[in-house]
């Protein structure tokens, strides 16, 4: 258990930012900056196209590399650099920085974390010793990282206490992860050891490796889905700010308190999916709590000013579906890699995560570059008084547009194949491989 709690730790790090980047930082460069919603939009969509390139890159390459330190410890000491340093200038603008500014640090803040993350994914998959075990250990993982998204989800509010804004906060939110990443990285790169390279891995050529990938239909499947889901979820934490400042009139020290709900209810809500999850499945489980979150956002039209209780209620029960989105796809990933290992007999793991990172990253791209142009099209403002109709145009982008997106990825699921019966023998035929392939190398 110490174990997975030490490979898991390094999650706060990651989730320390996770709130000033999609939520804070849209708005403070679109408004607090002045930079326009469509021109931050836009940006951080042509950030999050690098990603694309970088991503199977990477991915290939940490699939490829070993050396007596470590198959990831390398690459992900780089990653941590990269970050690092990115964080502090992303959120420490002035105001004089413009859209190349938030480019270049976004561009980078995006490569350090892929560098990190696509081999951080990859050793708790290769961790995991059959189905139940990697939602153990992906829950673990994100229950930290949710951890990590509260402290930063308390600093804005209690900066509010002492009369700070909330854009020193942010600044205050880059600091604390930048220490928190310190301690945690540390002790994972230093102190703990990676699994064992797999048995049946051959070196083989990166282009040929992603064709075959798509003859793997649960993974295409899953990434559509997770894809699908991604935006769902973005549209609505990039607008979280907006709408509660807008249309609940809720002031900082409100808007805080309802951030931190929200991903309070994430933590509590990943121990409820993962046995719910032994009984019933992964997927079944997971469609089942985006339903919920379709059945909560449909309320949110019938919200005005003052509603900060039935708001509330919402989102707890949002947050509580949140926690299945962070802990049962991850696992379900690796599931896939285990059956692409099996499929094949080749480890493709980094390059499945590779691919799968950059599903995330470019849902959430796109949300922002979806949310920003629909509200300036119907003529919101930032800045100026908004009619009833201009806020129930922020409420149906805010709401009804993910639960279509959250229903799209809830068909896609439907038709998900691996269960845990199959993974069982998916995993027994695998010893049964490597156990040949080991007598074959002995001799």
């Amino acid at each position: 258990m110490l174990r997975k709690l030490s490979y898991g730790a390094p999650g706060l790090a990651l989730g320390i930012p996770a709130i000033p980047l999609l939520v804070y930082l849209p708005v403070l460069y679109a408004d607090n900056l002045g930079l326009g919603l469509t021109a931050v939009g836009l940006t951080i969509f042509i950030a999050r196209l690098v990603d694309v390139v970088t991503d199977p890159i990477i991915g290939i390459y940490c699939n490829q590399f070993d050396n007596p330190i470590g198959r990831r410890k390398p690459i992900m000491a780089v990653g941590c650099i990269i970050s690092g340093v990115s964080i502090i200038f992303l959120l420490s603008p002035n105001q004089t920085s413009t859209t190349l500014y938030l480019l270049l640090w976004l561009s980078l803040l995006y490569l350090g974390w892929t560098i990190i993350n696509i081999p951080y994914l990859t050793w708790g998959s290769d961790m995991g010793k059959d189905y139940e075990d990697r939602t153990k250990i992906t829950s673990i993982r994100e229950i930290f990282v949710l951890v990590g998204i509260l402290v930063a989800g308390v600093i804005p509010a209690a900066a509010s206490k002492f009369g700070y804004s909330e854009l020193e906060a942010v600044k205050f939110i880059g600091w604390a992860a930048i220490g928190m990443g310190i301690i945690v990285f540390t002790n994972l790169l230093l102190f703990q050891k990676e699994p064992e390279k797999l048995i049946l891995h051959q070196t083989e050529k990166p282009m040929s490796a992603i064709k075959d990938l798509t003859k793997n239909s649960p993974f295409k499947l899953l990434i559509v889905g997770w894809f699908a889901n991604g935006l769902a979820n973005g549209i609505p934490s990039v607008l979280f700010i907006i709408y509660m400042t807008h249309v609940l009139l809720a002031d900082q020290t409100t808007r805080g308190y309802l951030v931190f709900a929200y991903f309070l209810s994430g933590i509590v809500g990943i121990p409820i999916w993962l046995r719910l999850s032994k009984v019933y499945g992964k997927h079944p489980v997971w469609i089942f709590a985006m339903a919920i979150a379709c059945f909560a956002f449909l309320f949110v039209p019938l919200l005005s000013s003052g509603d900060i209780g039935l708001f509330l209620i919402i989102t707890i029960i949002t947050g509580l579906s949140l926690g299945a989105d962070l802990a049962l796809p991850p696992s379900m990933q690796s599931d896939v890699a285990e059956y692409e290992y099996f499929r094949t007999q080749q480890d493709r793991g980094s390059l499945l995560f590779a691919f799968w990172s950059t599903s995330t990253k470019l849902s959430l791209s796109l949300s922002v570059l979806i949310a920003f142009p629909l509200l300036e099209l119907s003529g919101f403002s930032l800045t100026a008084t908004n009619s009833k109709e201009k806020l129930f145009w922020l409420s149906i982008i805010y709401s009804v547009v993910p639960i279509v997106l959250k229903v799209i990825a809830i068909f896609i699921m439907c038709n998900f194949p691996l269960t845990s019966r199959k993974q069982s023998i998916i995993k027994n035929r695998l010893i049964k491989l490597e156990q040949t392939r080991g007598k074959k190398n002995a001799v």
